[in-house]
């Protein structure tokens, strides 16, 4: 099974697929959608045939694929998958055909007879399978400067979906929310550049095991572990801080989380779900990968800061949800508190933060994607994204409350769904390093409780407001979207061991690459003393 290249096809069925879908004819709406749907869930089936076929006790990066690129420069197309990388592709290759369903409308109406040519869905769909195709690249890539060259370039596509498509009143809006996205990865991604040039100097360097400078994380990584490349720490120092830049803002983690909600609330739903659940985990993963991998000292170092940024993160992004009038910016937010979770999980340094981390970026896509979608789907029938302008909405559409409130309960990690087991791992394996971050992130989960029962409350609950009395119920459509989301999050909230058993693996190999073991617990005694 391994000869066949499916990594490759992994991303090049949704990247041929874009190109076919803008090649057929504008008028031609309909097929191009269901052109794109059919690709996307051909992906989808590459991604379970990469699933089936990777052995969790086996070799740490597997389906591993190496070609030389430029040879000048020490590069080569290297891909490989680990436990962590693999639940991270089937998270985006499942939510891309439910995101394609979502926005089925998104790009306009069908065009009438004699009507303008425009080929605006072509697009639309075209370039949620550019962004799927990128981000998949960058969960495999293992040569350092492949995986910069995509972690940059679905910023374009991303940018153009932010930026055409969105409310037609607020286009003007809606251009700055996207400029402000790109400028804020553009200049992290430019951190990076150097960071990442600066690393390829130190591999070229006299006292560097390699005949030349190179990109290949494997090789790095190996060698830094070993101890036959020693990067002094002001260097080793300086270079994590690039890589950590520009993961932190594609994250994002506070305080360059600025950008998000902005984007957010002016894309389409489809397409902020593919921001905030796919793209921005390229973010946290790469912290995983790269940063902790190559820079184990610099990690060490700096941790304990990050621990405190990750932890402003959780309470603020709970804090301006509570305080938010419209209903998507308040779900926004509610990402850069999630967010701070996954990366305090990380920068523990234990095996039950990381693995948790992990876990919790597959929840959080899965549970923001629901959310998201169906407070889309309201707006949608209401015309206006104002808290105010519902309420009494269960009463008319009892369905689409039920699947709101399910959502809204899976993001306050309500024991049972999904983000409980994640977050409960996340809280447990940092407590033993960072008992004081624990107990203030614990503290916030209180908030979470707030918001989202705030919320429901006053957009479902009570008498129908002037202008509800309308909205219609789900469509077959949307709950063929909705009903897998809440699936997997009953799945994943009662039964989350097949999901572990592939990232505890990856987990424990990341923890022993970097030379860190998990804090023994120590047991106070009656006499005041304490024992191991």
């Amino acid at each position: 099974m391994n000869d066949f290249p499916w990594l490759t096809a992994l991303w090049l069925v949704p990247a041929v697929g874009a190109v076919v879908v803008m090649a057929v004819p504008a008028r031609q709406r309909r097929l191009a959608k269901a052109l794109a749907l059919g690709v996307a869930a051909a992906a989808l089936g590459v991604a379970v045939a990469v699933a089936v076929g990777f052995d969790p006790a086996g070799a740490r990066y597997q389906f591993v694929e190496s070609h030389s690129w430029i040879p000048a420069f020490g590069t080569r197309y290297a891909l490989g998958v680990d436990g962590i990388a693999l639940v991270l592709v089937l998270l985006t290759a499942a939510l891309v055909p439910l995101l394609l369903l979502a926005g089925w409308h998104d790009a306009g109406a069908e065009p009438t007879e004699g009507g303008p040519e425009s080929r605006g869905a072509h697009t639309y769909f075209a370039l949620i399978l550019v962004v799927e195709a990128m981000v998949l690249l960058s969960f495999t890539a293992l040569d350092i400067l492949l995986f910069y060259i995509f972690f940059e370039a679905m910023l374009i596509p991303l940018y153009f979906l932010i930026g055409g498509f969105g409310p037609r009143e607020d286009r003007a809006k809606r251009s700055r929310a996207a400029v402000k996205f790109l400028l804020y990865n553009l200049f992290g991604g430019l951190v990076m550049l150097a960071a990442v040039i600066g690393l390829y100097v130190v591999t070229a360097g006299a006292e560097s095991p390699f005949a030349a400078g190179t990109f290949d994380l494997r090789a790095i990584v190996d060698a830094v572990s070993s101890g036959s490349l020693v990067i002094d720490a002001p260097v080793a120092n300086a270079l994590f801080l690039g890589f950590m830049f520009a993961f932190a803002v594609k994250a994002p983690l506070w305080p360059l989380h600025t950008w998000l909600p902005d984007a957010a609330v002016q894309a389409t739903p489809a397409t902020a779900v593919l921001m905030m659940a796919v793209v921005d985990k390229v973010g946290t993963f790469a912290m995983l990968r790269f940063c902790l991998q190559l820079f184990p000292d610099a990690s060490r170092t700096f941790a304990p800061w990050i621990v405190a940024l990750s932890v402003v993160a959780v309470v603020y992004g709970a804090l301006l949800a509570i305080g938010q009038t419209d209903v998507m910016r308040l779900i926004a937010y509610t990402s850069i508190s999630h967010f701070g979770f996954i990366i305090l999980g990380i920068f523990a340094l234990t095996s039950q933060g990381q693995a948790g981390s992990t876990l919790y970026m597959v929840n959080h896509g899965i549970s923001t994607a629901a959310l998201f979608l169906i407070a889309g789907f309201l707006v949608s029938r209401r015309g206006t994204r104002a808290i105010a302008a519902f309420g009494g909405v269960q009463k008319v559409a009892p369905v689409l409350a039920g699947t709101f409130l399910a959502a809204g309960l899976a993001t306050l990690s309500l024991p049972g769904l999904a983000p409980f087991v994640s977050e409960f791992l996340v809280l447990v394996g940092t407590y033993p390093r960072y008992e004081v971050a624990a107990v203030i992130a614990t503290l916030a989960l209180v908030l979470s409780a707030v918001y989202v029962l705030w919320l429901y409350q006053r957009v479902m609950g009570g008498p129908v407001t002037e202008g509800n009395e309308r909205v219609r119920d789900l469509v077959p459509r949307e709950v063929l979207v909705a009903a897998p989301l809440l699936a997997l999050l009953l799945i994943l909230g009662f039964y989350p061991k097949p999901a572990l058993d592939v990232i505890n693996p990856a987990v424990t190999q990341t923890l022993t690459t970097i030379h860190q073991q998990d804090p023994v617990p120590t047991i106070a005694e009656q006499d005041g003393g304490a024992h191991q």
